[in-house]
């Protein structure tokens, strides 16, 4: 059981002789240069002022592409356009609305406090930075709770339908990491009505001429001219056509790259494409290896599948996590009696119970099937059980609270779980890496801007439940576009159109790629990779890593790499709608990602968040941080394919919370 001990705060940080020898060079440390000093809570208040404006009238000559129609993008787009700017924006869904922020289930949280129980802003401030284990920017995070609250209003007033109280208050609940009530929810289907109350603002703005739609594109490339972004390549995904846009900046809302481990919680095409091919036109990519493993997934029940399910962490408020306490008892949990069995989420951390962040929950889970006390085929399961919870509450009020989850679970694997536990096992879910930005959520390359998922800010090492939403918003509605005027307002820009020889150049690269995807001709589909390198990356670099095993996955996927070029097999043309060329196109470059993502694990020879290194932890089997040597965000510049990166440190300030071992007990 680890405790609260206060450490040292950061210290400049060194490179060891072990590092030294790592296949990556060192490069100048980072400096976020938007992020004013002065009192955190004035911070963003101050930025805002200080921003440059654009002339309302001057907003309708600047175009804007934004890539991406979740939560962040479409938010962001309905904003941008509603300001006056010309938005041409692109999803490879057939409809905004299907973007992957539609699956979300449990909440979206605010420190609105309407429980008065003790939330505030600085207490979402520092439970953040503390669930991400100290290693988030600390200006960001509390930008994010401040902003918080005003997301609440904004979705009110869009007709929202969020849970509400017997008295007609807008109804909370708890969700893992802390100790407060301040995750607002519609059922287990917030992320829904959330993203239906932003394409309702972004259709508005479509059918005012104001927004492009381009539904079933995919971004190829990103155009750089004079080292400023300016625009993308496109694929119409049902005629095959490579088209040329031109813009004055570009917002990548394209979500995580969980999809690189082939099995996750993530829609089958949801991908890391726009991101990778901007960090290989200059775009730093920061801390790929934090990814979040969610402890609540339906287990996997076979090789032949392709996708796992998430069963919302709110279910965690009312049900109960526990397995049997001696290895090989295989009886029914209907005839395990309690002496028999070990709650050991309550046991272990009595403070918060189940309630722990999803990085512990996970690795605790992972722990006792480990030990051989799992249920279910293979032993890959802990029951989830709600038998106290319909005894207390009645089964109408758990059917009220959870009823579309409960009738899910039970059309996935034939159980009622209303008579017996449901069966969940950890699965990839989230990632907290991403694109680098600054504090006006601006990539190294300037013009390029990154919200949501796709950027690296706000999360640190392990992102709390109900975060996501959160951040999605924030990024959308309320950060990015005055940061994004502030860029207009500060830069001059030349005309340019699709005729600039570095569009031209992305154009016919792009082309050239997907030509020579169809050409190779092989023996293996696209999926055969993608499932190799998926188990690869979660057999070495899941819940537990450690230096041979990374070693490992890193110089097998640089021979997948070399394989995949010339072993993959692309059928039909690219003047069709071909989802194997899709799928081919997006796994070259997880196959790349992939080789990063383990290169940062090894080089992180600490544990923290959900990024847990074996030789690093507390005798209680805890993350054991490294503060004196990794309180760094870990920022990867692109050399080319196979050359070794350049790491560039952006050294973390904690002048507001005290860097301590994270206790939960």
């Amino acid at each position: 059981m680890s405790t609260e001990n206060d450490s040292a705060e950061a210290a400049p940080v060194s490179i060891t002789g072990a590092e030294a020898a790592m296949p990556f060079t060192l490069g100048e440390d980072l400096v976020d240069k938007a992020a004013p000093d002065g009192p955190i809570e004035t911070r963003w208040s101050r930025r805002k002022f200080e921003a440059k404006l654009v002339n309302p009238a001057n907003r309708r000559k600047h175009k804007v592409i934004v890539v991406g129609t979740g939560l962040a993008g479409g938010s962001a787009g309905a904003t941008l356009a509603e300001q006056g700017y010309h938005v041409i924006q692109f999803c490879f869904q057939d409809s905004p609305r299907r973007a992957h922020s539609i699956a979300a289930q449990g909440g979206i949280n605010a420190a609105k406090n309407y429980r008065n129980d003790g939330d505030s802003v600085r207490r979402l401030f520092y439970d953040t930075i503390k669930g991400g284990d100290f290693r988030a920017r600390e200006s960001n995070v509390h930008r994010l709770a401040e902003v918080s609250v005003q997301i609440i209003d904004q979705c009110v007033a869009q007709g929202v339908p969020f849970a509400r109280e017997y008295s007609g208050l807008l109804d909370t609940r708890s969700f893992g990491g802390v100790q407060v009530q301040r995750t607002f929810y519609a059922r287990g289907q917030t992320g829904q009505q959330l993203l239906l109350g932003a394409y309702q603002a972004l259709s508005r703005q479509i059918d005012a001429g104001n927004v492009e739609m381009h539904a079933r594109h995919e971004m190829l490339d990103l155009v750089v001219i004079d080292g400023r972004a300016r625009g993308i390549i496109a694929r119409d995904l049902v005629t095959g056509e490579v088209s040329t846009y031109m813009a004055d900046a570009v917002v990548l809302a394209s979500g995580g790259y969980g999809n690189v481990f082939y099995l996750s919680t993530n829609a089958k095409n949801s991908n890391a494409s726009a991101i990778w091919r901007a960090h290989k036109r200059g775009a730093y990519l920061a801390n790929p290896c934090y990814t979040q493993i969610h402890p609540t997934c339906i287990p996997r029940s076979g090789d032949y599948q392709s996708k796992l399910t998430l069963m919302s962490e709110s279910l965690r408020n009312d049900g109960r996590i526990w397995v049997p306490k001696e290895t090989g008892d295989t009886r029914s949990p209907d005839l395990i009696p309690e002496e028999d069995r070990d709650y050991y989420l309550e046991r272990i951390y009595p403070a918060f119970g189940n309630l722990v962040p999803r990085d512990i929950a996970s690795r605790a889970a992972k722990n006792v099937c480990d030990e051989g006390r799992g249920v279910g085929p293979g032993g890959l399961g802990v029951y989830l059980d709600f038998a106290d919870a319909i005894k207390r509450l009645g089964e109408d009020k758990v059917r009220e609270k959870y009823g579309n989850l409960f009738d899910m679970y039970q059309r996935i694997t034939g159980e009622n779980p209303y008579r017996v536990p449901m069966r969940i096992y950890p699965a990839i879910h989230y990632t907290m890496g991403g694109l680098w930005v600054d504090y006006d959520l601006q990539s190294t390359i300037p013009g390029l801007f990154v919200i949501g998922e796709a950027n690296f800010s706000d999360h640190g090492a392990n992102r709390l439940g109900a975060s996501a939403l959160m951040q999605g918003l924030a990024d959308g509605y309320f950060v990015l576009p005055p940061m994004l005027g502030n860029y207009l307002a500060s830069t001059k820009l030349a005309p340019v159109d699709a005729a600039a020889p570095e569009a031209v150049a992305a154009h016919t690269e792009s082309s050239e790629r997907l030509t020579k995807l169809l050409a190779v001709n092989g023996d293996r589909t696209p999926d055969s990779f993608h499932k190799e390198l998926g188990d690869l990356i979660w057999d070495n670099c899941g819940m537990a890593r450690n230096d041979t095993g990374l070693r490992k996955a890193l110089a097998r996927i640089a021979e997948l790499r070399e394989e995949f070029w010339t072993r993959v097999k692309v059928p039909g043309t690219g003047a069709e709608l071909n989802q194997s060329l899709e799928k081919a196109n997006r796994i070259a470059d997880f196959i790349e990602f992939g080789e990063l993502l383990v290169l940062d694990a090894l080089h992180r020879a600490e544990s923290c968040g959900g990024h847990f290194r074996e030789e690093s932890q507390t005798p209680d089997g805890e993350a054991l941080r490294d503060d004196e040597n990794f309180a760094y965000a870990a920022a990867w510049e692109f050399t080319g394919v196979g050359s070794q990166p350049v790491l560039h440190r952006e050294i973390l300030q904690f002048d507001e919370v005290h860097l301590a071992q994270r206790s939960y007990a």
